[in-house]
């Protein structure tokens, strides 16, 4: 008894506020039209409510469930209506109170304009949602709805605007035309179709983008093509110029609005407060010193282009105004619930419950499946289709995903514990189709993407899919994307779980090793020196014994000394004393290593000075990184391991690494060694930056201090000014800097020359593959080659795919490659200045979409 007492000492009470919050947030989780009257009863009964406690009620249940927002819109309007003081003593006057929804919404619109300060782009779309609703139901005013939605087109038309800005200012404007046009238009149809334009005129300027990150645009046109996938922001502008022409008179039959049934005339409308969108923080940055070289990847910049799997009468199509609700809702659910991906899962399968009825086929055994019901017009969508659609078009969003893939993975995997015999099916038929796609040029980094997705999927479903349909595409060139997939994905798999167990799940044709599919034995390591018959077989022994014997690193070079001399007088003229030993060492080194992660850490990191001296000479890091890719050729995912270890500890550097991914691409670019290179040369001058920026401000706190105790404990004003002006400029070296801050900075400098480096030999890589030594990639950018692509063998397709990771590595490093445009431009491409063939035009037309010199194409 004394236990339980004292426990609940401590458990957390809710005030009669905190609970009316929550009660406004877990608002409708049962049924809504009961709810509503009763949580506004309950509200108005409050003798003295916390105004700014409900409204944070409403903020989080807004911005966190946008779903609700026209119930919410509802219960605001419930509170809105004036009432009496009905139980006045008979000497009092019956006064009549503020009503409890304006003062919410007045604080409301205080925490609106915090989101906008803060550039919180979701949280502010979602409440012009909210505005839009009560606009409609009279709530708000349409001149002040006007007002601020024409605040979000003004930016449309700011000097210089970014895409990604411009674009979230659009679909804010977009969103709440969409919800209040109809008003809207009664008040002035006139700046509705101005609004409209202005969209619509910015969406046309970014159609150079578009091709860039589109799905499956092919290479020899630019045209961006309409079918498979579809643009956001174009949606919104097909969905808005529907609703348009009609003015607005579908928008009840695409958006609950069940305040309409209470409309009242003594509701006097909010008139919302003039804002001003503020200029984007990074935008302010980029002007200064501080941001040339560590500029982040902005996966906003980028058109976003959904990728569509199925015909429009089963999943809802983005580019009706229907379908655009039902998919922005979806995405903004997915989005906002990735830290709980069981409840995101949920909810997903609860959202038809707040969309108007008959936009979704009833589930089976729902009581809604009557033989007499009417489905709604170009709706009536599956929703597991449309679930599974959404969320994968999110994942392959390019150049990269809005969260990790994994999330997206997971949450899938949630939707088939939730109702399997549903959503399996449209799961099945998702893969199918974007299988399907891999024949007609569907992005490599979407089919890398899908590899994994695909194989995760299956290692969590016991690795059960039907190969017998694949079976047929054996017989496809081994280079060409559905083997490619095939392929990668079986690798995947076997990572995730073993060799045999995988190999028990298919079918006799793929388990052959003459096709290709999956390899001859499990994945391992090959030491060359394992049999005694092999040459040199002694002497790699004599070595392996020094490590395995832990002897210290300057005995071992001793006795490295000593093999090569030997080795010198007894073998081939031919055969390099010095390559031979490096041979026998590196391999040495990873057998020992081989056992587990962990032994190849400790055997790196004791014979650091080893590898080093190993490794001096530039051929000789390329030696070292052959004789690795060697050793683990049954194990891709080592070779990537190994590889960053060396870039690590610095015995290779990534443009060593760029030099050897692009001298081994006759079967094909490794992007993922490629990308491992080009990220650790990145990811160097994000480490060193920070360094300075801590050291820099220590130095100039120590500077201040100082100035200040000479000043008598006063600050100089006017030396302080100029240290503001010099003081975040990471490379200007001062009089007065510390060594430690001296030496960041001279650091800081080496590895900008290292990632410019880096950068550069991928350039020039890819010129050199696509341009100066192969006739296959003239060819595949032809629109005669391309539609004769089933005679493709595998010399056409591994040229084809090299353009398209050209394409990837151009859009996806865009923000580190436009730091150094006019030093890349002159080096890179020097051999292509007096080239005018199409591969020469090609690659120079992507490089100036990437970093933002060409701006359209006609």
């Amino acid at each position: 008894d004394d236990y339980d007492h004292y426990d609940h000492r401590r458990e957390t009470q809710e005030s009669p506020d905190q609970k009316f919050k929550t009660a406004i947030v877990r608002f409708g989780e049962v049924d809504v039209e009961q709810e509503l009257p009763q949580l506004a009863a309950k509200l108005r009964a409050q003798e003295q409510p916390s105004i700014p406690t409900i409204a944070e009620g409403f903020r989080l249940a807004v911005t966190e469930q946008p779903y609700k927002i026209p119930f919410y819109a509802a219960l605001l309007y419930y509170l809105s209506i004036p009432t009496t003081n009905e139980d006045a003593s008979a000497g009092e006057e019956n006064i009549t109170r503020a009503p409890l929804g304006r003062l919410i919404l007045d604080d409301f619109w205080k925490g609106f304009q915090a989101y906008l300060d803060k550039l919180a782009w979701r949280e502010t779309r979602l409440c012009i949602h909210f505005f839009a609703h009560l606009t409609v139901a009279n709530l708000v005013s349409p001149q002040s709805m006007l007002g601020l939605l024409q605040s979000f087109t003004a930016v449309l038309d700011e000097f210089g605007v970014s895409n990604g800005r411009a674009k979230r200012a659009a679909r804010c404007a977009a969103e709440g035309l969409m919800r209040a046009g109809q008003v809207l238009k009664e008040h002035s149809a006139a700046t509705i179709i101005e609004m409209i334009a202005s969209i619509q005129t910015y969406n046309d300027s970014v159609k150079t983008a578009k091709w860039l990150v589109h799905p499956l645009a092919p290479l020899h046109s630019l045209e961006v093509a309409a079918e498979h996938a579809d643009e956001i922001l174009d949606c919104a502008v097909s969905a808005l110029k529907t609703l348009d022409s009609s003015d607005f008179i579908d928008v009840s039959g695409i958006f609950p609005q069940p305040y309409t049934a209470m409309s009242t005339s003594t509701v006097v409308p909010f008139d919302l407060p003039s804002v001003l969108v503020p200029p984007e923080v990074i935008e302010l940055e980029v002007l200064s010193p501080e941001s040339n070289e560590d500029a982040p990847i902005k996966k906003e910049e980028w058109p976003e282009f959904m990728l569509r799997l199925f015909d429009n009468d089963i999943t809802a199509d983005p580019k009706t105004p229907p379908g655009y609700a039902v998919r922005t809702d979806l995405l903004d659910i997915v989005e906002i619930f990735e830290v709980n991906r069981k409840e995101c899962a949920r909810l997903l399968v609860e959202y038809p419950k707040w969309t108007v009825t008959g936009t979704f086929k009833p589930r089976p055994g729902d009581p809604a499946e009557a033989s007499d019901r009417i489905p709604l017009p170009e709706r009536d969508w599956q929703l597991e289709s449309t679930l599974i659609e959404t969320i994968l078009g999110s994942q392959f969003l390019l150049p990269e995903s809005p969260i990790k893939p994994i999330y997206y993975i997971a949450l899938i995997t949630e939707l088939c514990k939730l109702s399997p015999q549903t959503v399996g099916p449209a799961v099945g038929k998702s893969i199918r189709k974007i299988y399907g796609y891999c024949a007609n040029g569907l992005d490599v980094e979407v089919l890398r993407r899908f590899s994994e997705w695909f194989s995760v999927h299956m290692s969590n479903f016991g690795f059960q899919w039907v190969w017998k349909e694949w079976v047929p595409d054996l017989a496809l060139p081994i280079q060409h994307p559905k083997r490619v997939f095939v392929h990668r994905a079986l690798e995947l798999e076997i990572r995730l779980s073993y060799y045999d167990r995988v190999l028990k799940t298919l079918p006799q044709p793929f388990q052959e090793p003459s096709t290709g599919a999956m390899p001859d034995q499990a994945p391992g390591p090959t030491y060359e020196y394992e049999d005694p018959t092999a040459p040199h077989y002694d002497a790699a022994q004599s070595v392996l014994n020094q490590l395995r014997s832990r002897t210290k690193p300057e005995d071992v070079l001793i006795h490295l000394d000593t093999v090569k001399n030997s080795l010198a007088e007894t073998t081939d003229i031919n055969d390099d004393p010095d390559t031979l030993v490096r041979s026998i060492a590196i391999q040495s080194l990873l057998h020992i290593g081989a056992r587990s992660f962990s032994h190849f850490l400790n055997a790196v990191e004791r014979y650091l000075t080893v590898l080093r001296a190993l490794s001096g000479p530039p051929e000789a890091k390329g030696h070292v990184l052959e004789l690795v890719a060697n050793f683990w050729k049954r194990s891709h995912q080592m070779v990537g391991i190994v590889f960053d270890k060396l870039m690590q500890y610095q015995i290779v550097e990534p443009a060593d690494v760029v030099g050897w991914v692009f001298g081994h691409s006759s079967r094909g670019l490794d992007w993922d060694l490629l990308r491992s290179a080009i990220d650790k040369a990145n990811g160097r001058v994000v480490v060193a930056r920070r360094r300075v920026a801590t050291l820099r401000k220590e130095d100039d706190d120590a500077h201040a201090r100082a100035k200040a105790k000479a000043n008598g404990g006063v600050a100089d004003a006017a030396s302080m000014e100029v240290d503001a002006e010099t003081m975040h400029d990471p490379q200007v070296i001062q009089a007065e800097d510390s060594p430690q801050l001296v030496a960041a900075l001279k650091a800081y400098a080496a590895v900008t020359r290292e990632q410019k480096s880096t950068l550069a030999h991928v350039l020039e890589g890819f010129v050199r593959t696509l341009h100066t030594s192969s006739d296959a990639a003239r060819r595949v950018i032809a629109a005669d080659s391309w539609d004769g692509r089933a005679s493709w063998g595998d010399e056409e397709w591994v040229a084809w795919r090299t353009w398209m990771w050209y394409k990837h590595y151009c859009r996806v490093y865009s923000p580190y490659l436009r730091s150094f445009v006019t030093t890349l431009t002159a080096v890179s491409f020097a051999s292509l200045e007096t080239s005018s063939d199409d591969a020469a035009d090609l690659m120079k037309k992507i490089w100036r979409m990437a970093t933002a010199q060409e701006m359209n194409v006609p």
